[in-house]
């Protein structure tokens, strides 16, 4: 149901921004974005909702908190940069847009670093073991 709700949005979008682009091209970039956050709105809430399920797995499987928020974290940087990067190449500046993904790696490595080293403990444990 929600990927229906997502598609009208799109569509109504793209409808709104081809008429605003022959009568007033100026407003059409402003609608495209406005559309945008309306959509990934709508995506946020419905993964809210499944936060839960995500908080009973990781209790059961046993997996440390602070991995499972680090990982979030990643996921939600990658998203963010994407969209971002997405809609400032839409409005015209590639290059910007470039930097952004690049400065997102980045990002994501240094957060990245705790699960790294969470990693490295458990195989160092492994190898103690053997």
């Amino acid at each position: 149901m929600v990927i229906l709700k997502l598609c009208a949005i799109a569509a109504i979008t793209a409808v709104c921004a081809l008429v605003l682009k022959s009568h007033r091209s100026e407003l059409a970039p402003l609608c495209v974005a406005a559309g945008g956050i309306l959509m990934v709105l709508c995506a946020f809430d419905y993964f809210s909702q499944s936060l839960e399920l995500f908080r009973k797995f990781t209790q059961a499987s046993g997996i440390s908190n602070s991995v499972v928020r680090i990982i979030f974290k990643i996921i939600g940087i990658g998203y963010v940069v994407e969209l971002t990067a997405a809609s400032v190449k839409d409005l015209g500046f590639e290059s910007i847009s470039d930097k952004l993904i690049m400065c997102g790696r980045i990002v994501i490595f240094i957060v990245s670093v705790p699960v790294l080293q969470n990693l490295y403990s458990v195989i160092v444990s492994l190898i103690g073991l053997v």
